[in-house]
C-alpha cells in the first residue's frame, strides 16, 4: 500500500517547489502574502482529479525560509508537482534521497529558491516542504493528485482539505462533477462553519454539476478587524448517482472495464455481533465516557432479529453474558447498565479477549443458535498496545487468524492519537473487516456511531462476480465477504474489445445467502464517447484510472514490505525514571536492577559497539529541587549514532532531530507519523504523539524511547525520557556500555535468600563476574503499558550504583558528547 513505500522516495525539483495547502513562515511573517489560492477538482465517473495552486510573494528584501504543508486525502496519489519562480517554471523529478538533499543544500547555499518535498506522515495524509525564497520573489506552487471517491452510507463524499494558512487576495474552489449514469442529488454541507453560509453556489444538470466557492478577503477574515483567516477545514461535496433495480453499472473504455455494484433494494440480514471493549487504565476519562455514550446509542439501534453480547477486558476478560442473546428491549437495557458501570483500570489483554469472542461465536454456531443467512462480526474497540498476556503482535494476529471462522468479520476501532493503528488495521484486513482510527476527543462518540452505521446493515454475504473468461482478464478482485448497505463494490480489469458484446449479457453476481442471483447486467456504458463530449474531460483519464487501480500492487511487488520493529517485547532491558536500570537475564529468568546517581549535564554511555558502529548515550537532567537531601536525576536527552551509516538521532523532551552529515530535520512530539530517514540503511523512525519514539535500523536493531510529561508547574518533577531495548538486538561481541555489556549475558547465581532489614524486602547473595554481592528483592516499573503508574517488575537490586555488577565504576561510562564511543571499555 502507499503508506508502506511512500517514505522510500524523496522528491526534489530542479528548482524545487511544494504543495501549499497551508503556508507557515519561519521568520518575517508580515512580509509574505498569498496573491491567489485556487483548488480545481473534476470528478468523472467517481475518479477525482484535483489541482491546488497557490501564488505567493516574499515582499521582504532578504531570503526567507518557509514551510508549506499539503494535506492529501488518504488513498489519493500525487502525479504532478510544478513550481514557477519569477516566471520560470520548474517541474519535479524523483531523485535518490541523498542526491535530493545535496541538491537542495547547494541551491540554498547559493541563496536560490530551493525546496525539498518529503513525507512525514505514515498514511500519506500530510506532506511538508521546506522552501528558501529570495527577497522580492514571486512563487507559484501547483500540485495535482487523484483519488477514487468511495461510497459510504449511500453517498459519495469528495473532501478537499482547505487550509491556506492566511488571507488570500483571491481564493477559489471549483468542483465539476460528470457522471454518465446520471446524478440523483448533489449537496454541499456547511462543513467550514456558519461563517461561510450562503457563499457557495451549486448548479446541477442531469449528468453534470458545478460547485463554486469564492469568498472575498473580507469574508475570509475571522472578524471584521482580524488579520487571520477563518478558512481552515474541509470543503465537502456529497452526491449520489442514479441506479436502476439491477444495481450494477459497467463501463468499458480504452481496453479496460470498471464495474460498480451497489444494490440498495434488499432487506438487511440478521447480525450476530460481539462488542469487545478495552477498559484498561489508559481508557480512563473522556475516552471511556465517550465510548459508553456511543455504545448506549449503538445498542439501541440493534434490530429485533440480531443477536449480541459484550466482552470487556483489561488484564482480565469478562463476559456480560456467556452466550449471544436476542436484542430485546430488556436485554439492551441490561447491556446499557453494564456498560455504564465500567471503571477503567489495569493492563490490556487483547489476545485473550479476541479468542474469547471467537469462542462464543463458534459455540453459538455449533449449537445451531445462528440463522444460516445471518452475518457474524466482532467489533474491537481499543486505545492501546497489548501489555498483558501475549504481547507479540504477529502471534496475536496468527492466533486470531487460526481460530476465527471464515464467515466471521473482525472490525477494529482504534481510540486516541497514540493507538497502534497499524496492528489493528492488519487484524481487521486479515479477517474480512475494516479498521478506523477514532480520535479521542469530544467527537469520539459521533465517530464511533458513524463507523457502526457503515457496518450495521449487511445486505449480502459472500458475493462473487462471474465474468466470461473469453472477454475479461486481470480482474482486480471478484469475490467479497460481506456487502453493507450504503457502500459500493468496485471491480476492474482488462477486456478484449472484440468480445464486448458477449460481455454485455453474461455477467452475474451471486451471493451465499438464500442462493441469491442478482439480475444480469445488460447495458454497458461506453465512457470513451461520453468523455469526448466533455470539455473538462482529461484525455489521459483512462490510463490514470488504471494506474490508480494497479499502483498499490505494482509498488508492493517492487519494494516489498517495510521493516517492522518488534516493539512489544515480553523481555527487555530498560532505563526509566530516576534513572533505574533493569537488566533482564534470559538464561536465569531474573531481572537485576541498579540506579545511577550522576550529576545533571553529565552524559552516560549506554551502548558502545565500535565494530557495529553504534553508540547510544543519555544526558542527565535534575529535578527542580532536592527532596530529603537528594536530587533525583533522569535522562532528558538520548542520542543514537549509527557511525557506519553516518546517521544520528537525537531525542529530547522537546523534539526528535534526525541528522545525516550537514543535513538535519526535526519531528515534533505533537504529531503522530513515521519517516524512513534513510532508504539504503532502512532507518525507520516512528513517533506516537506525546508518547513514544521507535527506531529500527534495518531489521537488526530496535529501540523504544518513552516520553514522560509532568504538570508544567510541578514544584519538583521535570519531563524525562525512558529507553527500552530488546535483547534480540544484533550487536557485535565487543559491545559495551552500561547496558551493552550485558548483551552477552553474564553468568549469575542468586542463592541464600533471607529476611532483609525490612520484612517486605528479602535479601540474597548474588555471584557475578567473580564478585559476591548482597542484593535486595524489590519492585521497579515498566512504563510501556501505563505511563502514569507503570507495571511492576520484580528485580534484585544491586546497591552503590551497580558496583560489582557493572564493570568498573559508573564514572568510567561518562563521555564528552552525545554521540561518543567509550574510549577504553
Amino acid at each position: 500500500s502507499p503508506r508502506k513505500i511512500c517514505k522510500l522516495f524523496y522528491i526534489a525539483c530542479l528548482s524545487p517547489f511544494d504543495c501549499p495547502h497551508k503556508l507557515r513562515q519561519v521568520e518575517g511573517d508580515d512580509k509574505v502574502s498569498i496573491q491567489s489560492y485556487r483548488v480545481h477538482s473534476t470528478i468523472t465517473s467517481r475518479l477525482a482529479n484535483t489541482m491546488i495552486q497557490s501564488k505567493v510573494v516574499n515582499k521582504a528584501k532578504h531570503a526567507q525560509s518557509l514551510v508549506f504543508d499539503v494535506q492529501i486525502p488518504k488513498g489519493a496519489f500525487i502525479h504532478n508537482f510544478t513550481m514557477n519562480v519569477n516566471g520560470i517554471t520548474f517541474t519535479s523529478s524523483i531523485r535518490e534521497k541523498s542526491a535530493a538533499r545535496q541538491q537542495y543544500a547547494q541551491a540554498r547555499a547559493r541563496g536560490k529558491a530551493a525546496g525539498i518535498v518529503r513525507s512525514s506522515a505514515l498514511d500519506m495524509e500530510n506532506f511538508k516542504a521546506e522552501l528558501n525564497v529570495p527577497g522580492g520573489t514571486k512563487v507559484q506552487f501547483e500540485i495535482h493528485y487523484q483519488e477514487v471517491i468511495q461510497r459510504k452510507l449511500g453517498t459519495y463524499e469528495h473532501v478537499i482539505p482547505l487550509q491556506p494558512g492566511r488571507l488570500a487576495k483571491q481564493l477559489e474552489v471549483d468542483v465539476r462533477i460528470i457522471e454518465p449514469q446520471g446524478l440523483r442529488y448533489v449537496n454541499v454541507p456547511n462543513s467550514l462553519g456558519d461563517h461561510f453560509a450562503g457563499i457557495t453556489t451549486l448548479s446541477k444538470g442531469e449528468k453534470k454539476a458545478h460547485v463554486s466557492f469564492k469568498p472575498t478577503v473580507a469574508q475570509q477574515r475571522k472578524c471584521p478587524t482580524c488579520s487571520a483567516t477563518a478558512v481552515d477545514g474541509n470543503f465537502v461535496v456529497a452526491y449520489d448517482v442514479r441506479r436502476e433495480a439491477k444495481a450494477g453499472e459497467l463501463e468499458i473504455f480504452n481496453g479496460y472495464f470498471i464495474h460498480y455494484f451497489a444494490p440498495d433494494n434488499l432487506d438487511p440480514l440478521p447480525k450476530n455481533i460481539l462488542f469487545v471493549i478495552d477498559v484498561s487504565g489508559s481508557m480512563w476519562g473522556l475516552k471511556m465516557k465517550q465510548t459508553v455514550e456511543a455504545m448506549k446509542t449503538i445498542l439501541g439501534d440493534l434490530r429485533p432479529d440480531d443477536l449480541f453480547s459484550i466482552i470487556d477486558f483489561n488484564h482480565n476478560v469478562r463476559n456480560w453474558r456467556d452466550d449471544l442473546v436476542a436484542a430485546t428491549p430488556s436485554q439492551m437495557e441490561d447491556a446499557k447498565k453494564y456498560i455504564q458501570g465500567i471503571h477503567p483500570n489495569g493492563g490490556t489483554n487483547i489476545n485473550e479477549a479476541l479468542l474469547r469472542a471467537i469462542f462464543i461465536l463458534k459455540e453459538a454456531s455449533r449449537l445451531g443458535m445462528l440463522d444460516p443467512n445471518s452475518v457474524s462480526m466482532i467489533i474491537l474497540v481499543s486505545d492501546g498496545d497489548p501489555t498483558v498476556g501475549e504481547l507479540k503482535l504477529t502471534t496475536i494476529q496468527k492466533n486470531v487468524k487460526q481460530n476465527i471462522p471464515d464467515d466471521v468479520s473482525l472490525f477494529s476501532l482504534g481510540i486516541g492519537f497514540d493507538v497502534d493503528y497499524d496492528f489493528l488495521e492488519r487484524l481487521a484486513h486479515e479477517n474480512h473487516g475494516t479498521a478506523q482510527r477514532i480520535f479521542g476527543n469530544q467527537e469520539t462518540s459521533s465517530q464511533m456511531k458513524k463507523f457502526y452505521n457503515k457496518v450495521s446493515t449487511p445486505l449480502l454475504k459472500n458475493v462473487e462476480f462471474n465474468y466470461p473468461r473469453e472477454s475479461v482478464s486481470d480482474v482486480t478482485q471478484n469475490s467479497f465477504h460481506n456487502y453493507f448497505g450504503g457502500s459500493e463494490i468496485v471491480v476492474a480489469g482488462k477486456v478484449d474489445s472484440s468480445n464486448v458484446q458477449h460481455l454485455q449479457s453474461v455477467i452475474t453476481a451471486t451471493a451465499a445467502n438464500a442462493g441469491l442471483v442478482l439480475e444480469t447486467l445488460e447495458d454497458v456504458e461506453g465512457l470513451d464517447d461520453f468523455l469526448k463530449k466533455e470539455e473538462h474531460a482529461d484525455p489521459k483519464f483512462t490510463e490514470k484510472l488504471w494506474a490508480y487501480l494497479t499502483i498499490n500492487q505494482l509498488l508492493a511487488e517492487r519494494w516489498g514490505e517495510m521493516p517492522r520493529a518488534p516493539w512489544h517485547w515480553s523481555t527487555l532491558n530498560l532505563i526509566d525514571n530516576d534513572p533505574h536500570f533493569i537488566i533482564h537475564l534470559e538464561k536465569s529468568q531474573e531481572n537485576i536492577c541498579f540506579n545511577i546517581d550522576s550529576e545533571p549535564g553529565k552524559i552516560l554511555n549506554l551502548i558502545s559497539d565500535p565494530d557495529s558502529g553504534v553508540a547510544v548515550n543519555g544526558q542527565v537532567i535534575g529535578a527542580k529541587r532536592h527532596e530529603n537531601k537528594k536530587l533525583s536525576t533522569y535522562f532528558g536527552k538520548i542520542g543514537f549514532y549509527f557511525k557506519n551509516k553516518g546517521l544520528k538521532v537525537e531525542i529530547s523532551t522537546e523534539t526528535i532531530t534526525l541528522k545525516d552529515g550537514s543535513y538535519s530535520t526535526s519531528l515534533s512530539w505533537s504529531d503522530t507519523g513515521t519517516i524512513l530517514f534513510d532508504a539504503s540503511a532502512r532507518l525507520l523512525v516512528s513517533v506516537k504523539k506525546d508518547r513514544k519514539v521507535t527506531i529500527t535500523m534495518d531489521t537488526e536493531m530496535s529501540f523504544l524511547v518513552l516520553l514522560h510529561r509532568v504538570w508544567k508547574k510541578h514544584p519538583v518533577n521535570v519531563d524525562f525520557l525512558g529507553i527500552y531495548l530488546p535483547p534480540t538486538n544484533q550487536f557485535s561481541s565487543s559491545v559495551h556500555g552500561l547496558i551493552g555489556q550485558f548483551m552477552p549475558e553474564p553468568e549469575v547465581r542468586i542463592y541464600n535468600e533471607r529476611p532483609g532489614q525490612e520484612p517486605e524486602k528479602p535479601e540474597a547473595t548474588m555471584e557475578v563476574k567473580g564478585h559476591k554481592l548482597t542484593v535486595t528483592s524489590g519492585m521497579q516499573k515498566d512504563y510501556r503499558g501505563d505511563r502514569v503508574f507503570g507495571t511492576k517488575v520484580h528485580c534484585w537490586f544491586v546497591h552503590n550504583s551497580g558496583k560489582g555488577f557493572v564493570d568498573g565504576h559508573y564514572k568510567d561510562y561518562l563521555v564528552p558528547h552525545l554521540y561518543s564511543f567509550l574510549k577504553n571499555p
